[in-house]
């Protein structure tokens, strides 16, 4: 998805992060207005969290009743990656892929050195739509490569310990494993850094233990329900809430009163600090310059997306100040 808001990051050092950390934080209501008339919800950037390990966006189209309509637009340095709730939505892209995408498939789009895309929803009237997408920083050993894509329909899940409250007992719950690893259950999908994103449905009446690598940095997303996650400070979470755990974890325990879906996030702090404006991740303000100026152009750059004639969505201009990265320091205070 296209942003239309394109934000100037602030120039100011994030917080830092000295271990297992207790931080919510609400997404905001990011209107993108257009045709489509949609809004999302953003939890991905934060002022004080610009990343969790390699994912640096995160945006919740949904639930609404709406009509997508987003016309080709471009993206370098990144991974897309659309997992969806509700609705069907056809992905088409300047390497020739054209297809559609719907409930329990995994698309991820590879950006590269660069790329273009659309997505319109199916019909030409209103319908539900709702899904996540999120963004991955590519590391400098992939981020000037090949644009690619790849639609994943039958991933693996991971068996997690649960606990019944009611009755005692003990049982297991799975959880998809939607990128990375958890558990050690591996995704078939390519990433280019250590994460993980899965997908757990808490049943219940249920506390659910995740496993967590101590080396990474994890943050939990409520996608719907409500959950109570043990996390010292004990913290309740509610839809359009993401959780931020810090690094130096082993597992966390999330409780549910009724079933509860969340989403969990994570990975080996980056390895750089990024600056992001619109639909592109770089790190200095001349190559975020310069991808804008190859898209005014219509560069071969960005290719043509299939399908598609003239229609397109233009950049906006740069900001009159000179783009900066947000960056994080992590240390060990003890």
């Amino acid at each position: 998805m296209t942003r239309l808001d394109a934000e100037v990051q602030p120039s100011e050092p994030a917080e830092k992060c000295a271990g297992p950390r207790v931080e919510l934080y609400d997404a905001r209501e990011v209107p993108l207005g257009g045709i489509r008339g949609m809004s999302v919800h953003r939890a991905l950037p934060q002022r004080p969290l610009p990343t969790v390990g390699a994912w640096c966006f995160l945006d919740r189209f949904g639930p609404q009743r709406t009509m997508m309509r987003v016309e080709p637009h471009p993206h370098i340095g990144l991974q897309t990656v659309t997992w969806p709730y509700a609705g069907e939505i056809r992905h088409r892209d300047s390497i020739g892929n054209d297809v559609n995408i719907t409930r329990g498939a995994l698309n991820l789009m590879t950006a590269g050195v660069g790329i273009s895309h659309s997505e319109y929803s199916i019909t030409d009237a209103p319908i539900d739509l709702d899904a996540l997408q999120f963004w991955i920083a590519l590391p400098d050993s992939r981020r000037w490569g090949d644009p690619a894509f790849e639609q994943i329909i039958d991933l693996p899940t991971a068996p997690l310990k649960a606990h019944n409250n009611a009755t005692g007992a003990d049982t297991t719950v799975a959880a998809t494993v939607v990128l990375g690893e958890l558990a050690g259950v591996k995704s078939p999908a390519t990433v280019y850094t250590p994460l993980v994103g899965a997908e757990i449905t808490i049943p219940a009446g249920h506390s659910v233990e995740v496993p967590l690598l101590a080396d990474w940095e994890h943050a939990v997303l409520v996608v719907e329900g409500a959950a109570t996650v043990a996390a010292n400070p004990e913290t309740d979470l509610a839809p359009e809430q993401l959780l931020y755990l810090g690094i130096h974890r082993t597992s966390v325990m999330i409780t549910a009163e009724h079933e509860t879906v969340v989403f969990l996030i994570g990975g080996e702090p980056f390895e750089a600090d990024l600056v992001m404006w619109w639909n592109f991740v770089g790190r200095s303000h001349e190559e975020i310059a310069q991808a804008q100026e190859d898209w005014a152009a219509r560069s071969a750059r960005f290719g043509h997306v299939v399908g598609h004639g003239d229609e397109w969505i233009p950049a906006p201009p740069l900001p009159n100040v000179r783009l900066t990265p947000r960056k994080r320091v992590y240390r060990d205070l003890t």
